[in-house]
């Protein structure tokens, strides 16, 4: 029989102490790897979703708020872009590629954020190492006005696919619900990224929608003060139209131009951009300070690098709140290892008699040390591989409730490199918290034992 054998037996004695005493490093090892998993994947999410794009553009205001509204749809838009300003983007020497997005409505099914772009961002990669969005099926991107692609998150909880038509509810608001309805040509392969939850439009047809078009007097005088225009000329410029909306009003009505909506109407939330210099990094970089130091001189708009501002975030906030939980489960491993020295140590007392009689067997002292020292390493290890077990189990049950509450998919597959550590780490506990105990049964009198 074996030093393993004997142990476990051992063990099974005081069964209930062991499993509860086991338990307790589980907990802690579960916990500990839960927060590595949902950290390491969202910190992952955050670079990947990011680093496919140089620049965000949008109102000035907070750079967070820019970010994750349009990357990662958590939040509410800052406020909107004249149609005039994503054009004269467009004509800038730095930009390689700029995509206009608006954002502010939900499916009326399952209220996932709809995001009015063009068949542009679709064709872009995502990430920095060149991920691109790939179809399920025979799905394809949106080219009509009325037609959108849905993301695969969207397609499982609301069970669409190509063909079915949605609605959209109005800014968030449940009791404004739009006429029009949009037809799905395709559904997006799985990329644990917030574009798995977001349902993607025609802009065309976005902004086509009744109350997605700025009231003309409010757009005119927008445009004075993004651009600087003298708001008399601007006036007398949409005289017509500003006729056309003062007598809506007066017969309180919604006034809508019908049609295509002019462009001074026209609003985006944000743009998102890639500067010139491909695969040249430095010179992509160089582009896009450039295009900030332009934009800070006159207009009303910022600039942001969503992998700058999505770092500051996890090295200002997140890291500190990982440390703190991190230290908070290594305290609680480490209390489940003094239940561990306790339980082994206690039961001392109880074992002398055991122990004399296998010393009297013919028992070598070293083999009686390292039987306890066996089942310190059974106790810590196996509670150490339970709590990795529990700790991506935790995940996978936690994972739809956090995509649910927060829009961040959670993937329950992922391995944080940290969980390799772990078991070395209850060897070593182990060794530490059997040590005093096998030390005292090393030194049982075998005469002493067997009298009493």
């Amino acid at each position: 029989m074996n030093l393993f054998s004997i142990a476990f037996k051992s063990l099974r004695q005081r069964s209930l102490s062991s499993l509860l005493t086991a338990l307790s490093v589980a907990l802690g090892v579960a916990l500990m790897v839960a927060v590595l998993i949902i950290n390491g994947v969202i910190s992952n999410m955050f670079n990947q979703t990011g680093t496919g794009y140089d620049l965000v553009i949008g109102p000035r205001g907070s750079h967070f708020q820019l970010i994750l509204s349009t990357i990662y749809r958590i939040d509410r838009p800052i406020e909107n872009l004249p149609w005039r300003f994503y054009q004269e983007i467009l004509k800038r020497p730095e930009v390689e590629k700029a995509i206009p997005i608006a954002l502010g409505d939900e499916t009326e099914v399952g209220q996932f954020p709809i995001v009015g772009t063009t068949t542009e961002y679709l064709t872009t990669p995502y990430g920095g190492d060149g991920k691109r969005f790939r179809m399920m099926g025979d799905g394809r991107v949106m080219s009509g006005a009325w037609e959108a692609v849905i993301g695969s998150e969207v397609a499982r909880k609301n069970n669409w696919g190509v063909g079915d038509e949605f609605r959209m509810i109005h800014g968030g608001q449940d009791d404004h619900v739009h006429d029009e309805r949009f037809k799905i040509t395709g559904v997006l392969d799985v990329t644990n990224t917030p574009n798995d939850r977001s349902v993607f439009v025609n802009l065309e047809g976005f902004l086509s929608l009744g109350g997605h078009e700025k009231p003309l007097v409010e757009a005119i005088q927008s445009e004075s003060a993004f651009f600087g225009d003298d708001l008399a000329i601007l006036q007398q410029k949409y005289a017509k139209e500003l006729a056309a909306e003062a007598d809506a009003r007066a017969r309180g009505v919604h006034y809508h131009p019908g049609g295509v909506v002019p462009d001074v109407q026209r609003q985006i939330t944000s743009i998102v951009v890639i500067c010139k210099g491909g695969d040249d990094l430095p010179q992509r970089g160089a582009n896009a300070m450039s295009l900030q130091t332009f934009l800070r001189k006159g207009y009303r708009a910022d600039a942001a690098n969503p992998v700058m501002v999505m770092r500051r975030l996890m090295d200002g906030l997140l890291a500190n709140v990982r440390l703190a939980v991190i230290v908070l489960t290594a305290l609680i491993i480490a209390v489940s290892g003094i239940g561990i020295f306790v339980s082994i140590y206690n039961s001392m007392a109880d074992r002398r008699r055991e122990i004399g009689i296998m010393r009297a067997l013919g028992a070598r002292r070293q083999t009686v040390f390292s039987i306890v020292l066996v089942e310190s390493l059974l106790l810590c290890v196996g509670g150490g591989l339970l709590g990795i077990l529990l700790g991506h189990g935790l995940v996978v049950l936690g994972g739809p409730l956090v995509a649910a509450r927060s829009g961040l998919v959670i993937n329950p597959a992922y391995f944080d490199p940290m969980e390799f550590v772990i078991v070395p780490i209850m060897v070593a506990m182990a060794t530490l918290v059997g040590f005093l105990p096998a030390l005292t049964a090393y030194r049982t009198d075998v005469a002493e034992a067997l009298s009493n």
